[in-house]
């Protein structure tokens, strides 16, 4: 065999092979090449949506907690102040209720005074014709020195 024949036919196999690549197997591999690194590129696109509204969402996230934040605190504040008003409310009411009750008392003790003191200038009455009996010796009627008994009381 000839080495020259030899490398002819390889030189117009390898070139038959080369063409054959070139018709049949390279197109889709470049085909299948170009679809991936389009995949790759929208895989990495999303990505950096996906990190933007990430941080979007963070700081939507940030403000609403301050809103709630805020607004938690204004809550507690109305109800400090609620419940400090229905504290001096109640102590306005009681404070009012003591006041009664003590006008109450007064005005009992002074009824019961001067029921006292009457039933006291009546019994003190009965006690001066008792002893003005005693001191006569004879019975002193209580109806005809009424006016006298009356001024004596007044007197007392």
């Amino acid at each position: 065999m000839n080495i020259n024949a030899t490398l002819l036919g390889q030189l117009i196999s390898f070139a038959i092979f080369v063409l054959f690549c070139m018709k049949f197997v390279w197109p889709p591999l470049i085909g299948a090449i170009n679809e991936r690194q389009r995949k790759i590129e929208e895989g990495l696109n999303a990505a950096e949506k996906a990190k933007a509204d990430l941080a979007s969402a963070e700081q939507q996230v940030e403000q609403e907690f301050a809103a709630a934040k805020f607004e938690a605190a204004s809550i507690i504040e109305r109800a400090n102040k609620t419940a400090n008003q229905m504290i001096e409310d109640a102590k306005a009411q009681a404070r009012l209720e003591g006041e009664r009750i003590i006008a109450q008392a007064h005005a009992t003790v002074e009824q019961e005074a001067a029921q006292t003191r009457e039933q006291l200038r009546s019994q003190v009455a009965h006690l001066a014709v008792l002893g003005a009996e005693k001191i006569l010796q004879s019975k002193v009627n209580e109806q005809e020195h009424a006016d006298m008994l009356n001024q004596l009381a007044a007197k007392l």
